[in-house]
Order: C-alpha cells, then sequence, then structure tokens
C-alpha cells in the first residue's frame, strides 16, 4: 500500500466517526490551556483536570501568576510531575506573558517557544487550537501510532514525525489529525500490549500486519512457552536452594 493511500484511509476513517475531536484538557481560556499544556508534560490529562481548577482559581491573570513564587505554585501543583520545574516554569512564563507579549497568550509558534516551560510540542498544541494554526503536535502518543500505522517512516525524532504528517495531511486538519493520534494512542493503540482486537485500523496498520503474521505468532508463542520454562527452572532451583540452607541450619544445631 502506498503511504498517500494509507493517509487516505485514515483521514477518511477519522473523518467519518471523529469529526470534532478536542483536547481532554479543561480550559475557559488561552492562558489556562498554556497553563494545562505545560503541566501536561509527561503527565496525564486527568491528573492535570484535577489540579487546574484550584490553580486557575487562584491565579485567574497572567498579572496574577506574574506577581506569584514558584514555591507558591509549587502548593497546588505537587502531585503532578516534576512540580518544582513546572512551578518555575509557571512563574517564568507569565512574567514574560505580561512583560513582552501584554498578557496575551502569542499565536506564532516561534513567540510561544521563547517562553519558559513552552516546547515546540507546547507551541503547536496552542497555536493549533486556540488560533488554528497549520501546525501538529508530537507527544508520545502521536510519535508512537503514527510510527506503528505506517504514517511515517525511519522518523526517529519527534521533529521528524512532524515533518512527515506535515507534508502528506492537508494542512486544514493539522490540529485535527493531533487529536485523532492522541485519542487512538491513549485508548486503542496504548504503548504496551495495544489493543489490535479492538481496533478498526488494523487492515491498514503496519505494525498490524507485521505483528500477526503466522511466522510472528508462532515466535511469540515460542518466546512465551520458553520464558515459562525458565520461570519452572528458577522456581525449583530456588526451592532445592531453600531445602539445602534448611538442611544445612538443622546439621549444623546437632
Amino acid at each position: 500500500m502506498l503511504k498517500q493511500e494509507r493517509y487516505q484511509h485514515f483521514v477518511e476513517y477519522f473523518s467519518k466517526h471523529q469529526p470534532n475531536p478536542e483536547t481532554e484538557l479543561h480550559y475557559d481560556n488561552p492562558f489556562q490551556l498554556l497553563i494545562a499544556v505545560i503541566l501536561s508534560a509527561q503527565c496525564t490529562d486527568k491528573r492535570i483536570n484535577q489540579v487546574t481548577p484550584a490553580l486557575f482559581e487562584r491565579f485567574p491573570t497572567p498579572e496574577s501568576l506574574a506577581d506569584s513564587t514558584s514555591d507558591e505554585v509549587f502548593t497546588y501543583i505537587r502531585s503532578v510531575s516534576y512540580p518544582n520545574n513546572k512551578a518555575k516554569h509557571l512563574v517564568g512564563m507569565a512574567k514574560m506573558l505580561v512583560s513582552d507579549f501584554h498578557s496575551v497568550v502569542p499565536s506564532t509558534i516561534e513567540d510561544l517557544q521563547k517562553m519558559p516551560g513552552v516546547g515546540r510540542k507546547t507551541a503547536n498544541v496552542i497555536a493549533s487550537v486556540i488560533y488554528n494554526a497549520a501546525a501538529i503536535a508530537v507527544d508520545t502518543h502521536v510519535f508512537r501510532v503514527a510510527n506503528r500505522i505506517g504514517l511515517t517512516t525511519n522518523a526517529r525524532t519527534p521533529l521528524a514525525v512532524e515533518k512527515q504528517l506535515t507534508e502528506y495531511l492537508p494542512k486544514d486538519i493539522l490540529g485535527i489529525a493531533h487529536h485523532w493520534l492522541i485519542l487512538h494512542g491513549r485508548y486503542i493503540c496504548i504503548a504496551r500490549n495495544p489493543k489490535c482486537e479492538e481496533c478498526p485500523l488494523t487492515w491498514f496498520c503496519k505494525y498490524y500486519a507485521r505483528t500477526h503474521t503466522e511466522s510472528y505468532l508462532q515466535k511469540a508463542e515460542a518466546d512465551k512457552a520458553k520464558k515459562a520454562k525458565e520461570q519452572k527452572k528458577k522456581k525449583t532451583l530456588d526451592k532445592i536452594t531453600k531445602e539445602l540452607k534448611k538442611r544445612s541450619v538443622n546439621g549444623s544445631g546437632q
């Protein structure tokens, strides 16, 4: 199957079955989304949605966050990953947002990346979600699913994945495709033991074609049997060792 055909099938399926995907992060304005996306790095959206209500209430504006300290912000986000660094990033981001951008979240990827805690992925999310820019953010889900399906080839970095997706996907759906890939990776094409039996994309998925061939399945069964044999052997050796130690202790006590 040609790559263009794979992209066509991908777009056709999700356009029909998931025409209006949205981020699962909760927010009411661009400033809140920026905070949420910064916090979401290497953390789940579910966790972020648990901590942001109190954070947003305490810091409703860039000015209020800029006037705070990282120590105070930390108390609101202590349960997320890397809270110390993220607290510093949030305060630094707010200060720059006030001083350099008049408290308005910038629209360009270049300006967004100038702020602390805002990498290319975060900048692409804000640009596409808030400003409908032709950009696609590549997180771990997007990276994994795009490679597995076969939308990308030999793409070993997030930037390489982004470039290939941008090249082949229509510009007007790049932001939407970002959500398609994230949600599919979050609930179906998970990192370990992907739910291929539930996946509607298997008929054009490279990963499925590779992992469900007869030779692959035979190898998987052989590996499983070998592992079971090794575990049984280890269990037997552990039992013998335990018995020998017991005899040694009893013998020394006589």
